[in-house]
């Protein structure tokens, strides 16, 4: 095992680069993308330099290598979150994953005066497709806000949760505030009352462990690259009897067994809702992203995160200009902070920070209902990936104090 060196920055080829004037970089975007290991890099590089060719089409070697690496990484995505291979739909994002299954749920399953449920907290890709579905089935949407701490609130959830209910969508863990939501909880009681229930997986599977059979949830979804692994490469995980009882919704090439111009016969699962040539090189990336991860000790790299966000809240509660958004302890938190900082508004105080090398997010991080329900314009926000150090933390914090008294403290 590689244990926490493993995540060292030395197996990060774009750590290694200086800013300005040699500048070294802190990249604190990792919520919005992560940087990739060189056996990623590798992985890939392999495929199209040694093997490259379509899959499942050619009865010749390159082809069979192919097919069977893109086989084989379906195989560990599944194995990662406890699922079968039958269950894993690779598609292009966290965002596709979640409109697919908005479309395919469109067609029969919803009715008139029906509900979905809702965090206020959700990222728009969890927001929209369900807001556009109210308009045009006219199912009511219903959306759940926060608790005085920030956590998704389980008492109005209860309430607001009817035989109407037809469908919750939720975040594993948000993606401004990094709170941790409570789906064991929210999903039996969503069962209990007879609704499906969808996660929102994109910033919860880099971050935490989990089983999906153990969670019992119906549908999955999250993104390759935010956790290590290549851009253009999603997953979509689906109980079985949910993907067998459904249409496919993108029809072409490679989706059937047989096609005669007048009947179909859909592919095994889950080909059949992988209509096109995949992103089997990214899918391939991906799988080599799992390895590094699996190598590197997945606990260990909680357990660093864990450490990171305890001593970044520590440092934030000592600028009494800070504002930090959500829960301001580790518990049930993942490594996302978002903060603002008296006298500046947060775009320009991610310039500011981004002179001196470190790279932050500011804005309304595609979660425009939340920061309208608390009543602020934007905010900024750093996101921990398992190759940053405490050395970084403090550099931010330094800087930070630094920023703040160059703008609060001459106004006094």
């Amino acid at each position: 095992m590689l244990k926490f060196e493993g995540m060292s920055q030395d197996y990060f080829p774009i750590l290694k680069k200086k800013g300005a004037k040699g500048i070294p970089l802190v990249y604190f975007d990792n919520a919005a993308t992560t940087q990739k290991p060189q056996s990623v890099l590798d992985a890939m590089n392999e495929v199209y330099t040694s093997f490259n060719a379509n899959i499942y089409r050619g009865n010749y070697y390159w082809s069979e290598k192919t097919t069977i690496a893109y086989d084989s990484a379906r195989q560990k995505v599944a194995s990662f979150i406890g699922a079968s291979a039958e269950e894993i739909v690779f598609t292009r994002n966290t965002t596709e994953s979640i409109n697919l299954i908005a479309q395919i749920l469109a067609r029969d399953y919803f009715k008139k005066g029906d509900e979905i449920i809702l965090s206020i907290a959700e990222h728009h890709s969890n927001y929209l497709p369900w807001w556009q579905l109210a308009q045009t089935h006219r199912v009511k949407l219903k959306v759940i806000g926060l608790d005085s701490e920030g956590y998704f609130d389980l008492d109005e959830f209860r309430k607001t949760l009817s035989s109407k209910t037809k469908l919750v969508a939720i975040a594993g863990v948000t993606n401004v505030l990094g709170t941790i939501s409570p789906l064991k909880e929210i999903i039996n009681l969503s069962h209990q009352a007879g609704s499906l229930v969808l996660v929102d997986g994109a910033q919860l599977v880099p971050h935490l462990s989990l089983n999906v059979a153990d969670l019992n949830c119906d549908f999955l979804a999250f993104s390759g690259h935010k956790m290590y692994g290549p851009t253009g490469i999603g997953v979509l995980y689906a109980k079985k009897l949910w993907l067998a009882r459904t249409e496919p919704f993108l029809l072409g090439g490679e989706m059937i067994n047989d096609f005669d111009g007048q009947a179909v016969c859909w592919a095994n699962l889950p080909r059949k809702f992988e209509a096109g040539t995949p992103a089997y090189v990214e899918a391939i990336g991906l799988g080599a992203a799992i390895d590094y991860l699996n190598e590197a000790d997945f606990t260990a790299i909680q357990e660093k995160e864990k450490l990171l966000v305890k001593n970044t809240l520590s440092g934030l509660k000592d600028i009494k200009e800070v504002t930090i958004l959500g829960p301001q302890t580790i518990k049930d938190r993942c490594g996302i902070i978002a903060f603002n900082l008296k006298g500046i508004h947060a775009h320009d105080l991610s310039e500011l920070l981004a002179e001196k090398g470190i790279m932050v997010r500011a804005g309304v991080h595609c979660a425009g209902p939340l920061h309208s329900w608390l009543k602020i314009p934007a905010s900024a926000r750093l996101s921990f990936g398992a190759y940053n150090t405490l050395k970084e933390v403090k550099y931010f914090l330094k800087t930070l104090q630094e920023i703040n008294r160059s703008i609060n403290y001459e106004k006094k």
